[in-house]
């Protein structure tokens, strides 16, 4: 409340919007090279035994990320997070890990980030959210740059970007329940990421114990790739992602993502060797040029508020 005459009570000090800024611009390196680390991890791991490792441990920092902050360690509602649980991690991470031990880490980084169309499109479909203006556009943008990164006319090399668009997909459907429970709960954004991670491995758990047949080898390698994507790739990122989001507007916060996709493919490049064709090369500009274009217009919404009812919708990814 402010007395008559006040100048309203900015929702962030000047101080605390620029430590937002260097947040989320150290968050584009960290989620970026996380692919690359993760591909290095799997070259010693088979991926379901790397992704029950990783989940378990991450979801353990992340419980201490909950006690640190003092945030409620009570779950959200059950049936909702399951859910949540079941699509964001254990279909995602789970379609994610095998794209990567097959594909390259920066091809595979790029196509998950189809998300946003795959959600605007759920989107349409299911909550009746209109598609506006420079969405069309940008949805056949980024259709044309999957096609060419994906190049399904080559059957024999194109079953890892299927997993990672399978993979962007399932983040997507994932977005669109919590969008469906946040309509009906209040939930703290912590606490639902520390339960959905935690339910999700489960499953994928399971799957790698029946399907074990030995591993991981504990080079320097994998100890190195497991623990950046546990420590920085998730506990560390998820606290800057949160002060970002805190001291920004969404639209502000989603335009600052897009240099994840970038850091990837280049991390890869560099480290990996990974050179992407001419062809992969022009889809992946598409993709990302698309992404700039729904990311712009968040930010125009988010500042003139909801349009016919639309809302902008942030949703951030962990490698």
């Amino acid at each position: 409340m402010t007395a008559p005459g006040e100048a309203p009570e900015r929702p962030a000090t000047a101080r605390s919007r620029d430590l937002g800024v260097l947040a989320l611009v150290a968050l584009g390196p960290i989620w970026g090279y996380g692919w690359v680390a993760t591909k290095v991890a799997l070259g010693y791991s088979q991926p379901l035994t790397f992704a029950a490792l990783r989940l378990a441990l991450s979801a353990a920092c992340l419980f201490l990320v909950l006690i640190v902050m003092r945030r409620p360690l009570r779950p959200p509602p059950l049936a909702w997070t399951a859910l949540i649980a079941f699509l964001q991690t254990t279909l995602f991470i789970g379609f994610s890990m095998l794209a990567l031990s097959i594909g390259g880490a920066g091809k595979v980084a790029v196509l998950t980030y189809t998300m946003p169309f795959w959600l605007l499109l759920l989107a349409w479909v299911f909550l009746g959210e209109r598609l506006h203006g420079l969405q069309w556009p940008a949805i056949a943008i980024a259709f044309t740059g999957l096609v060419l990164v994906v190049q399904p006319w080559h059957t024999g090399g194109a079953m890892s970007g299927l997993l990672a668009c399978a993979g962007g997909l399932a983040w997507a459907a994932s977005a669109l329940v919590v969008k469906l429970m946040q309509r009906r709960h209040h939930v703290d954004v912590l606490s639902l990421t520390t339960w959905q991670m935690t339910l999700g491995a489960l499953p994928l758990i399971v799957l790698a114990a029946l399907t074990y047949n030995g591993g991981p080898q504990w080079t320097t390698g994998f100890v190195l790739g497991l623990t950046y994507t546990v420590v920085f790739a998730n506990a560390v990122a998820w606290v800057l992602w949160l002060y970002a989001l805190r001291s920004l507007s969404a639209g502000a916060a989603g335009l600052g993502t897009l240099a994840i996709p970038v850091v990837g493919v280049v991390a890869a490049w560099l480290q990996l060797g990974e050179r992407p064709s001419p062809g992969e090369a022009a889809g992946m500009a598409l993709i990302v040029a698309a992404l700039a274009i729904i990311a712009v217009r968040g930010l125009v919404v988010a500042r003139r508020g909801s349009v016919d009812g639309e809302v902008v919708v942030v949703q951030p990814v962990t490698d």
